[in-house]
């Protein structure tokens, strides 16, 4: 069974046929980085525009790719949220426009849903009850996962996501955007225990917050130039690695920390890794460690899957159509959609 598979939550348009929600026929996604990185973050009205010029190329190329004619596709599954929801306004409609004109089912799908089940589009897969951390620029939550549909959010963060911390704190230091790619590039050069940058564990909560942390480096910077504004210009290259690893690790000790804690108290011996701050080489490792000094499984998909796709909406529309959840033509995009 093909889905065809769309996501514009944000500012990727992608497009992917995915086979009975498991083998990834084709994935395409049309990346917009050049466009916002002038702004240093994602420009909304920007990428709308630029979602309205990809869209049908994006769709077409994932069609011809996987060699199938769109009368072969079982369904469309769409993001409807949560994200921006311009965004998420232009695939929606195109969805909708092309399963009216064809005749094909359309699925709507959460686009959490698609990070948690993205795992599963790579071997080996979990098997239910895991615990599925999605960190992104959008969200940083932490899931119980008890099959398919069937997800109980534990925590989620109260202030900034995980990825909005590091594309801010890259704009601070003047690194541009994404922050997330050039922060992890730098830490491997630097020292994460060199500045001890505060961490929020919110005791007894599985929640997160990041504010704390980025203000503390606005702070160290404005420390280093001696006035009230930050000047990442006066940090020579080694400063800049140890600011980039040591927010790093406050970052990460987190993210462990508090998965630990969730493994000990729901007693669930499998972690699932998601999101674009998934694809971060020190998350990775420091999770796999801990996996492995606890005696659990961890599964992290490869990188081009944690990233914004629309294979993993593909994987969640599957299991929604083959359970008979249908969307129809009065479906509308919602920017705030919780799981």
């Amino acid at each position: 069974m093909l889905i065809l598979g769309i996501d514009t939550s944000c500012d990727d348009t992608s497009a992917s046929v995915v086979e009975d929600g498991r083998r990834i026929v084709s994935n395409i996604v049309s990346s917009q980085s050049d466009i916002h990185a002038k702004y240093g973050g994602i420009v909304p009205e920007l990428a709308s525009r630029r979602h309205i010029e990809m869209i049908i190329p994006v769709v077409d190329e994932a069609l011809k790719k996987a060699g199938v004619p769109l009368r072969e596709i079982a369904a469309v599954a769409v993001c409807h949220g949560p994200g921006l929801i311009g965004s998420l306004l232009i695939g929606c409609s195109f969805a909708k426009a092309l399963c009216y004109s064809a005749k094909v089912p359309l699925v709507a799908v959460n686009h959490l849903e698609g990070h948690i089940l993205s795992p599963f589009l790579a071997a080996p897969v979990p098997e239910f009850p895991f615990l599925s951390l999605v960190v992104s620029g959008g969200h940083t939550s932490l899931y119980a996962g008890e099959g398919f549909g069937n997800y109980h959010e534990l925590g989620r963060t109260r202030d900034d996501a995980a990825g909005e911390a590091y594309d801010k704190v890259s704009k601070l230091l003047g690194l541009g955007y994404p922050g997330g790619p050039v922060i992890d590039r730098l830490a491997q050069k630097g020292d994460g225990r060199a500045i001890d940058f505060p961490r929020a564990y919110l005791p007894e909560t599985y929640d997160f917050s990041f504010s704390g942390l980025k203000t503390a480096v606005l702070n160290f910077l404005r420390s280093r130039s001696g006035n009230n504004m930050p000047d990442a210009a006066t940090l020579d290259e080694g400063m800049i690695g140890n600011i980039a690893a040591s927010f790093q690790t406050a970052v990460v000790d987190v993210l462990v920390r508090k998965t630990e804690w969730a493994i000990r108290k729901k007693r669930i011996k499998r972690v699932a890794l998601s999101g674009g701050v998934a694809a971060n080489n020190e998350l990775r490792k420091r999770m796999k460690q801990m996996g492995a000094e606890r005696d659990v499984e961890v599964f992290i998909p490869p990188a081009v899957l944690c990233t914004d796709n629309a294979a993993m909406i593909a994987t969640a529309g599957y299991h929604h159509f083959i359970d008979g959840e249908l969307a129809g033509p009065g479906l509308n995009p919602r920017a705030y959609l919780p799981l």
